[in-house]
């Protein structure tokens, strides 16, 4: 079967945007100054929908590029123009939160304010904070390892993630947490500002 139509196979045909019209509005990120149409954009709401449209991208071998809320700066969600655009703004569920222990567990697609939004009652706040806190998100707040003035006390991104699930190009899902990076490896450090070159994560 052809790239389309295992796409369509899987029943992951209400989430593909093929129309270059509406595909416009994904054409580049923040770094306005280069554009590109992707071929596809693809807005997965599960863990299992992500994992099928990589494994059927590696299949056909078409490439991938990954975008949280397109705010970032550094061209890090620019397309390519005969790959697909896996847009992560409908996986936006906060999915735990323990306030005693000061974590939340969240999809990719929550904004970063919304974590502070949701804790707020509590008198927390989430510490990353970049100018764009408002509309990025956090999937794409560990690409690009995001700051914001309170990063000179509490650091960056990277030093404010316990651990992530990751899916690699060929569907592997991944854990990774600083505890079990404590010898070895930091993976976790690893993947926070890769911009989404090594996997897709949340």
């Amino acid at each position: 079967m052809s790239f389309l139509q295992d796409l369509h196979s899987c029943g992951l045909g209400d989430n593909i945007i093929t129309d270059p019209e509406l595909l416009k509005v994904f054409e580049c990120d923040g770094l306005s100054a280069y554009r590109q149409l992707p071929k596809i954009a693809f807005l997965p709401e599960t863990i299992e929908q992500t994992r099928e449209i990589l494994k059927i991208c590696n299949k056909h071998e078409v490439p991938v590029v990954t975008r949280g809320a397109g705010t970032g700066l550094s061209g890090g969600a620019l397309p390519v123009t005969d790959g697909v655009l896996l847009v992560m703004s409908k996986m936006n569920k906060i999915l735990a939160l323990d306030p005693v222990n000061q974590n939340i567990t969240v999809e990719p697609g929550v904004r970063n304010i919304a974590v502070s939004e949701a804790v707020a009652k509590y008198n927390l706040y989430y510490a990353p904070d970049p100018s764009s806190q408002i509309a990025c998100t956090i999937g794409g707040n560990v690409a690009e390892n995001a700051g914001g003035v309170h990063c000179l006390k509490y650091g960056l991104t990277v030093n404010n993630i316990l651990a992530l699930k990751m899916l690699t190009i060929d569907g592997q899902l991944i854990e990774l947490d600083a505890e079990r990076n404590i010898s070895g490896l930091d993976l976790l450090a690893l993947i926070n500002g890769s911009e989404g070159l090594l996997g897709v994560w949340w």
